[in-house]
């Protein structure tokens, strides 16, 4: 039983008292245990009944009358049911309920099997047989549970029959091999058992994974039907807002969605005046599936790229809609991708998006949907220099920096992290620099050189680097530029890059910070020499850029 389900208020306080007084309220706390732990049973055994029974009838459902079973499964109380079909023009809320159950109920049945299997791994290493065939027993009976279930609530397709079938023989097989080790202590006769165990377990577990993925998809084949035939506007939504829940279970399950034709349906929604309030939840869930290559593809395939420039580029979008369509181009460019067709197309549409996009940034009503739309562009700066350049015509340094002295649109380190990389990248072009020192950027920069997170949260904190390194890196491009560097300078760039050299922490112990800083503060001692002191230009000018960054990478806090 995990702790925070025994951990109550008064628990919590009875643990910081004196030892006489834990003592005399030993019985109050071993009752609260109790009834937590009835509780916690009651929850469990929704997904794992009739386990005993199960092992003595071969998975024969026993106490539920055979019209019962047509219209719910003995898991427990409405929790897998029949119907799931489309709904009319009149609601469809009922067919969509049992859907997303049927849904999360796969997916918690699913988690109990293959905990049940990685157990049978560990302890088949240990060689510690009882428990082998004990849990080998508990996982072929949760096994032939779930596949009658499923197979009462749902017309399973004849492939899907077939993998069942040699799903259950398989899993009897293990049954059985792992019983015959019970009976001996021939140490080569258990070695070689082991062999083939470990070989059936190895196939159960991934005809086990194809079944469920087989099983997903024919749910997800539900929601994608009642998207694409229904006309109503409460059923569509309640579709999309399951399968964007079902998104957010990883990467696989985005792939079978994106297989079964979700992306394509959903761009149908969005192509669709009469469904515009649909628009924001639709696109959310497409840039969720295109987390994975094959909604990237699907999204290319339907031209996708074309309806989100409409979307975008369309002034009576509401700003949710295009937020989203924002954050779907944000996917869909991000470095990550290791599939770079789709961008072919992305091109065309570029200077419409590009400029859409800038546009959000300068009207965003909050922080969120800012970021969505510099997140964007900051992507796209990356792969196309004409990105940049039509940034450039468009303003955009004003209007960043504009944004970043706005505490409504730039409010985080993630926001300011997608600024500074628009800008870094902008500063590869030399007519970048005259528009920064009009916007008074260089004291921008300086700001974000000491960035810090504002709690102990991993990902704040890599933001933070991130907004040092990209300030230090856009600070070294702009001071070719002689003005840049002598108003860098003035604004004692170089003692703040020195102490980000110097001082560990000031960098969060950041190599990538350390590196950019060492490279802005040559920058600027290449155009004045005179603006380092001898000591430091000893040690971080004049070494080697490898050797002053073992050293100072090497330093203790109390060198400073």
């Amino acid at each position: 039983m995990s702790s925070d389900r025994m951990a109550t208020p008064q628990s919590s306080s009875r643990q910081s008292s004196s030892i006489s007084s834990s003592s005399m309220s030993s019985s109050s706390r071993m009752q609260s245990l109790q009834v937590d732990s009835v509780q916690r049973w009651m929850e469990d055994l929704r997904h794992m009944t009739e386990v005993e029974c199960m092992c003595v009838l071969q998975a024969k459902p026993i106490g539920v009358e055979e019209d019962a079973l047509q219209g719910e499964l003995i898991v427990g109380s409405s929790v897998l049911g029949v119907g799931g079909g489309v709904g009319g023009s009149g609601g469809g809320g009922g067919g969509d309920h049992v859907a997303r159950n049927n849904l999360q109920t796969l997916l918690r049945r699913a988690l109990v099997v293959s905990t049940e299997l990685g157990k049978m791994f560990q302890r088949l290493e240990k060689g510690r047989w009882q428990r082998v065939h004990s849990t080998a027993v508990r996982a072929n009976c949760h096994v032939r549970s779930l596949v009658h279930e499923y197979g009462a609530a749902r017309n399973t397709p004849p492939e899907m029959q077939k993998h069942e079938k040699s799903l259950l023989d398989k899993c009897m097989e293990l049954t059985n091999i792992t019983e015959r080790c019970l009976h001996t202590e021939d140490e080569y006769f258990l070695k070689s058992m082991r062999e083939a165990i470990h070989e059936i377990l190895t196939d159960v577990s991934d005809s086990f994974s194809n079944m469920i993925d087989m099983a997903l998809a024919n749910e997800i084949q539900v929601l994608i039907r009642q998207i694409e035939s229904s006309d109503n506007v409460y059923t569509i939504g309640s579709a999309i807002s399951n399968l964007l829940s079902l998104t957010q279970d990883g990467p696989q399950l985005c792939s079978i969605i994106a297989k079964e034709g979700a992306v394509v349906a959903l761009f149908k929604i969005c192509r669709q005046d009469c469904f515009s309030e649909l628009y924001a939840h639709a696109l959310r869930t497409v840039a969720s599936v295109c987390c994975v290559e094959e909604g990237i593809s699907q999204l290319d395939k339907v031209d996708g790229i074309l309806c989100l420039a409409d979307i975008l580029t369309d002034e009576k979008s509401a700003e949710a809609a295009r937020a989203e369509a924002a954050a779907v181009v944000a996917q869909i460019t991000s470095p990550h991708h290791t599939s770079t067709n789709h961008l072919a197309s992305f091109l065309e549409s570029m200077h419409d998006i590009v400029t859409a996009l800038i546009k959000l940034c300068e009207t965003a009503s909050c922080g969120e949907v800012f970021l969505l739309a510099s997140a964007a562009l900051a992507n796209i700066t990356f792969f196309d220099s004409m990105a940049c350049e039509i940034l450039l015509q468009l303003n955009a340094i004003h209007i960043l920096l504009q944004a970043c002295r706005d505490r409504q649109r730039v409010d985080t380190p993630y926001s300011k992290d997608q600024v500074v990389t628009i800008l870094a990248n902008l500063s590869v072009l030399e007519q970048s620099a005259p528009e920064v020192l009009q916007e008074k950027g260089i004291e921008r920069l300086l700001l974000l050189l000491g960035e810090r997170p504002s709690s102990s949260s991993p990902s704040e904190g890599a933001a933070c680097e991130r907004v040092q390194q990209k300030a230090a890196v856009t600070l070294a491009r702009l001071s070719r530029d002689p003005d840049v560097a002598q108003t860098a300078i003035q604004l004692k760039a170089v003692p703040r890059l020195i102490e980000l050299c110097r001082s560990p922490a000031e960098r969060n112990n950041s190599d990538s910070v350390l590196v950019a800083c060492l490279a802005a503060l040559r920058r600027l001692a290449a155009g004045c020499p005179d603006s380092i002191d001898a000591a430091d230009h000893q040690q971080l000018i004049k070494p080697r850029l490898v050797d002053s960054f073992l050293l100072c990478s090497n330093m203790e806090e109390s060198f400073v």
